[in-house]
């Protein structure tokens, strides 16, 4: 397995970072793929933050733990499947130190040597809501996010062997502050999504799982992950990965004590609301044209005319869509790396997460880890498919009718005058039919 550099830590009185917060912020705003920033946070007071100051700060408070077993199973450890104690911090590390059972409180109860323990997914504003000055300590600032510090971030405590399942977040993107320990990171592409086979059991608001066990894969039962790409990194103290939107990933203690705090931060969509209504009146002349001729079609089922004129709109709506869309690409959506991706420097400060090398091990995954030497490789795009509605699709169909009907109105299939503005799409968000169905839905997520 290729072995990570750490880059050398600043000298003595060197108190410049490589990038300034405002070229932080582009790089996290515009890269596609992970990477490690290093030498960006070595004066932030939270990476003091070892177990002994922790366990200071709780003083006596418990949190609660899960707990999984290390055996390497063919199928993932969901949270829904692992055990669950309230302990205090003292008693985790007497736990994972391997001391007496006396002083390991409700851990006593597990084999350490058979078990992990994860303190996961704690919000720091709850943890330390009386000592409010710590959040402090966390200064996002430095990549570009003014006011952003420990109150908008959570902290992850382990035990070597602690892990989190393949998942993917489905908000904003993510930075990570290694403090305590190592962790290894198996990223993986949007684009791998049905290599990944999803599923959203366990239920999880803002997470869709993998079934796969990508450790340690069921191969004859999940085919499809042999095509995954994954890229595999060893987060170290100090560095701070940047996980983009939607990249699937597995995270795995490698040390006796991990310690980890991280942030998502809400991304805004670049296209604008011009764009968008462009892309909205696109869809309805479409959908127009295509209606006006199936309706054709259906009252002269015997006419070779209403063949050729569904042949001959399609054609041309196809036609008329791809010209506009190279218009577009030419204007607004340039393809490939963004411009700002391509001023991005990798080197030293800011590496580069490779897909794994083709080796492979004896279950047929690639998993050696990219090496930090090699810094620069293809920028990989796609994005997680979005979800399709395919319940009930009948609302409002007798203004379908009225807008499809060729026979009824002048206003039928010609765009410009069914041009679909601002006002028009305000007037049928507050309408009571979409209000109404909107609710129905929601209370549908509400009981599931």
């Amino acid at each position: 397995m290729a072995q990570v550099a750490t880059p050398d830590p600043p000298r003595m009185g060197e108190d410049v970072k490589p990038f300034t917060p405002e070229k932080a912020k582009a790089i996290v705003m515009s890269l596609q793929q992970p990477a490690v920033f290093c030498n960006m946070a070595f004066d932030w007071p939270a990476l003091r933050w070892n177990p002994k100051y922790l366990s200071e700060m709780l003083d006596g408070k418990t949190i609660q733990f899960r707990l999984g077993m290390k055996k390497m199973d063919a199928a993932p450890q969901f949270e829904t499947e692992c055990s669950y104690v309230q302990a205090t911090l003292e008693e985790f590390l007497a736990w994972s130190s391997g001391l007496s059972s006396c002083f390991s409180g409700p851990f006593s109860c597990y084999d350490s040597c058979k078990y992990w323990a994860y303190a996961d997914y704690k919000y720091i504003a709850k943890i330390f809501e009386d000592k409010t000055e710590v959040f402090q300590d966390v200064i996002w600032s430095d990549f570009g996010f003014p006011g952003r510090n420990g109150r908008e971030s959570t902290l992850w405590i382990g035990s070597v062997g602690a892990n989190t399942p393949c998942h993917l977040d489905s908000y904003g993107c993510n930075l990570v502050l290694q403090v305590q320990g190592r962790k290894r990171w198996h990223l993986f592409p949007p684009s791998d999504a049905c290599s990944l086979y999803p599923t959203r059991i366990p239920y999880e608001e803002s997470s869709v799982f993998s079934k796969v066990s990508v450790v340690n894969p069921d191969l004859k039962r999940f085919p499809l992950f042999k095509k995954a790409k994954p890229h595999v990194v060893t987060l170290s103290p100090g560095q701070v990965l940047f996980v983009p939107r939607h990249w699937w990933h597995y995270v795995e203690s490698i040390d006796p004590i991990t310690i980890s705090i991280n942030s998502w931060i809400e991304l805004v969509e670049a296209t604008s609301h011009e764009i968008n209504l462009q892309y909205l009146n696109g869809a309805m002349s479409a959908y127009l044209e295509y209606q006006k001729a199936r309706v054709l079609q259906h009252r002269y089922p015997s006419s070779h005319c209403t063949d050729r004129m569904m042949s001959t709109s399609c054609k041309r709506r196809k036609t008329q869509v791809m010209a506009e869309a190279e218009d577009n690409k030419e204007a607004d959506f340039p393809t490939g790396k963004t411009e700002e991706e391509e001023k991005i420097l990798f080197g030293p400060h800011l590496i580069q997460v490779l897909p794994a090398s083709q080796e492979t091990s004896s279950t047929g995954v690639r998993v050696v880890e990219s090496d930090h030497r090699e810094l620069i490789s293809e920028n990989e795009g796609g994005h997680f498919g979005k979800l399709h509605c395919t319940g009930k699709q009948s609302i409002m169909s007798n203004d379908y009718e009225t807008l499809t009907d060729p026979m009824r109105s002048d206003t039928s299939a010609n765009s410009s005058q069914t041009a679909i503005s601002t006002n028009d799409l305000l007037d049928c968000l507050v309408n009571p039919q979409v209000i109404s169905l909107v609710t129905h839905l929601l209370l549908e997520k509400a009981r599931v």
